[in-house]
């Protein structure tokens, strides 16, 4: 199985201004982001981490615990807990990832 780029174990917050066709994108969250009514995010550690970051009630920002792992090369599930619905699960390309800019393709699992 493949390896993950070291720049992807931090903290990215959606630049959604930048979104292009179905590819998201993120920026770490020091990035001198426009002013802009709540932004969602995403924080990777290396051992399998996975923090959902939704936009929660005034805007700001919450912390839900997931996992993810890895399923070939740049492409993770990810899995969230969802309360008595189950789980939510999505997986996770990457189409790029830098020091400064992380672009992902989420799909659901078995969509391609």
């Amino acid at each position: 199985m493949g390896t993950l780029p070291p720049d992807l174990f931090r903290s990215w917050v959606h630049s959604f201004e930048e979104d292009a066709g179905d590819v998201t994108v993120y920026r770490p969250a020091e990035y001198p982001f426009p002013p802009a009514r709540g932004r969602g995010g995403m924080e990777f550690g290396p051992d399998g981490v996975f923090v959902n970051h939704p936009v929660g009630r005034g805007d700001a920002p919450e912390a839900v615990p997931c996992r993810w792992r890895l399923l070939a090369e740049r492409r993770l599930a990810v899995r969230c807990p969802r309360g008595e619905g189950g789980d939510w699960e999505r997986e996770l390309e990457i189409v790029h990832c830098g020091d400064d800019v992380l672009r992902v393709r989420w799909t659901h699992p078995g969509q391609r």
